[in-house]
């Protein structure tokens, strides 16, 4: 059992963004008035919220343990979106058509050095509303792990964590993307947060450069009432403050092709370990393999790893 108390084998609910991701590979991005040509595109499935939701049903190999809650369009690209998902094995009853918003969408370029930038649309998501937090509140009792981001509405996103808080269910925040001010109390109802070093420093005000600023930064954030902080250092590893472990975990070496979905592919790991019943260490090995694997490959759910092929990296670890 951990300090954050999880309920073993339950569910693990996404409340979360859903997009179409439209992919661009290029040597760079142009600059202000240039066209500068691209190498390659495709489309695939994203959104925070949806990628997470991919990363949990791979890892957890059972189908309906990931449950998506969210909005898409009357359009092509929801169509699309709800049935890629629904066969990854996600239940996706409550992933609702607003019939008035496009899906969601994100422009995202990807250049030689495997930076990605992003730039979405959200539509649809932007109207999540009292119908999400009300078919949350119809299956908390069966929910382990809240799976919560910022890609909408946040009075949304914290109404359900409020939720969550009250029926005994952990919640896992991925502050993304970043935005001016969040809702009283937003950061201390997470029982685990999880920013990268960008979103740490807007968080907490700490320059992240390294392990020491990352270790200050977590700290900061756990003065705050979140009980286990995770500052995320990219291919430096990542740095946890919590009751039952505070230290560094370096990263896994692998050759990475694109870090589109990293951190979605990390939270994912975290919460199918935490169901588990591992402990924090533990858990945070296998986000941290889990995040890795999907560094090595292409897009976004599509880069989410597969249970073998984590297990097999985190093998790897250092002892």
């Amino acid at each position: 059992m951990t300090t954050l108390e999880t309920r073993i084998g339950g569910k693990i609910v996404v409340v979360g963004g859903l997009n179409m991701d439209l992919f661009i590979q290029g040597e760079r991005l142009p600059n202000p008035g240039e066209t500068f040509e691209g190498r390659s595109f495709a489309t695939g499935g994203g959104g925070k919220g949806g990628n997470q939701a991919v990363g949990v049903a791979r890892l957890s190999g059972r189908r309906g343990t990931a449950m998506m809650i969210g909005q898409v369009g009357d359009d092509a690209f929801g169509r699309e979106l709800v049935s890629d998902m629904e066969s990854e094995g996600i239940s996706c009853e409550f992933t609702r058509t607003d019939m008035t918003e496009s899906s969601g969408v994100a422009l995202i370029f990807i250049d030689d050095t495997a930076e990605n930038y992003v730039l979405p649309v959200y539509g649809a998501n932007a109207t999540c509303g009292p119908q999400q937090v009300e078919d949350f509140r119809s299956i908390v009792g069966e929910t382990a792990v809240l799976l919560v981001q910022q890609e909408i509405s946040m009075d949304v996103t914290l109404e359900c964590m409020r939720v969550a808080r009250d029926a005994g269910v952990t919640i896992v925040l991925d502050p993304a993307p970043v935005r001016g001010s969040q809702p009283k109390d937003f950061l201390s109802m997470a029982h685990v947060i999880t920013p990268n070093q960008h979103e740490a420093e807007a968080l907490t005000g700490v320059p992240v450069r390294d392990v020491k600023s990352a270790e200050k930064a977590a700290l900061e954030l756990r003065k705050r009432g979140t009980p286990v902080a995770v500052v995320k250092l990219g291919e430096d590893g990542a740095y946890v403050a919590s009751v039952e472990f505070e230290g560094y975990f370096p990263a896994f070496k692998v050759t990475p092709v694109a870090t589109v979905g990293a951190g979605d592919a990390f939270n994912a790991g975290l919460a199918v370990g935490l169901t588990e019943g591992l402990g924090i260490q533990d858990a945070m090995w296998l986000a941290m393999a889990s995040g890795a694997v999907c560094v090595s490959h292409e897009g976004a759910q599509e880069s989410m790893g597969r249970r073998p092929e984590v297990d097999k990296l985190l093998k790897t670890r250092p002892r």
